[in-house]
């Protein structure tokens, strides 16, 4: 089709040079497209970097210890894709013969691949013809059909797999992948798309129609939820008091300081810390001073924390399997999400 040669022609001349692309393995376009999920690519460079320096294939990626992985992944966020990729490298590495499934079908069997994914990873590192369509490439495509259809509605998306699929290349699926990719990020903008440089407007009806700032078409979003979380930097003897928190969920298996979110029977933010260290690690403590209040923002919900020094009023009675006392110099050895580390250098500094 046009749109595919025209796009294809585009790419070959403004692709954009990135590690996984100057120097393809299956391996390197699967730990690659693991931290793009959510994740711009200004912010993942870096972090592949020191990830292939450090795992440069599969093997030495399934025999590493995961606290290790979570180390290096430390500030990339969404820290159960690092669990994940872990958990399917050994699946791999151990089930299938140290080589990824080459198809979308059977890649999308190991854990954190979903269906863009598998599809991404099956077209670029192995040339399988399959549409991959994630967001950005949804923004694209609704701009070319000029779809009034809600995003993420049944027929929105119906509409645009069925598109995809249509267009796709049957040689080179993989460069066309990648174009859609290039073109989404740096040219079919979300606000500002600048159409005057776009080597597919011709075939865009938004465009032709000026309604491309208009598409796609969003449903209100409903207000991000805010929670208030109190942890307490627990002290003795040059130690301080962290636990592990548990294999699922946000900021799976990473180390925090002891705590937890401020309930409606709480009558203070002091007694919800009290409630909450006591909760979780069996210790009442002495609360000190207030070491500050740190924000974050998630996907789906926004967080205040605020963090105390305290002591324990007693320490005899043994400590459950994921707590432990660490020494404060070695605290950067552990690995934390951002708010932890920023508390966790702040009492570095102090110290």
């Amino acid at each position: 089709m046009p749109f595919s040669q025209d796009l294809s022609i585009w790419y070959d001349s403004n692709a954009r040079q990135l590690p996984w692309r100057s120097f393809t393995t299956a391996y390197r376009v699967w730990v690659s497209e693991i931290m793009l999920q959510q994740t711009r690519v200004e912010t993942v460079l870096p972090y592949f970097e020191r990830f292939m320096a450090r795992f440069p294939d599969l093997e030495s990626l399934a025999t590493s210890e995961l606290e290790e992985l979570l180390r290096l992944w430390e500030g990339l966020g969404y820290y159960s894709r690092a669990c994940n990729l872990h958990m399917a490298a050994r699946i791999v590495y151990t089930e299938y013969g140290g080589q990824l499934p080459s198809t979308a079908e059977g890649l999308e069997r190991l854990p954190g691949i979903g269906g863009y994914t598998a599809a991404a990873i099956a077209s670029i590192a192995f040339g399988e013809p399959v549409a991959a369509v994630d967001g950005n490439i949804k923004r694209i495509y609704s701009r070319i059909l000029a779809l009034r259809e809600p995003y993420g509605s049944a027929d929105f998306e119906k509409k645009i797999a069925d598109y995809a699929q249509s267009i796709l290349p049957q040689n080179r699926s993989g460069d066309f992948t990648q174009a859609l990719m290039d073109l989404g990020s740096g040219i079919c903008l979300p606000h500002q798309p600048l159409c005057e440089v776009c080597p597919v407007r011709n075939y865009c009806l938004a465009f032709q129609q000026g309604i491309q700032k208009d598409l796609p078409v969003r449903i209100r979003k409903v207000p991000v939820p805010h929670y208030d979380v109190c942890v307490a930097v627990i002290q003795l003897n040059g130690q301080v008091l962290l636990r592990q928190r548990g294999a699922k969920g946000v900021l799976a298996g990473l180390w925090e300081f002891p705590g937890g979110k401020l309930e409606d029977t709480d009558s203070s933010l002091v007694d919800c810390l009290k409630r909450e260290v006591l909760e979780k690690t069996g210790l009442q403590i002495e609360v000190t001073e207030k070491l500050g209040v740190f924000k974050h923002a998630y996907t789906h919900f926004k967080i205040s924390v605020h963090a105390w020094h305290a002591m324990p009023l007693a320490t005899s009675a043994p400590l459950p399997a994921d707590l432990q006392w660490v020494s404060i110099t070695d605290l950067g050895d552990y690995p934390m999400g951002k708010v932890a580390r920023v508390i966790s250098n702040k009492v570095f500094a102090i110290t």
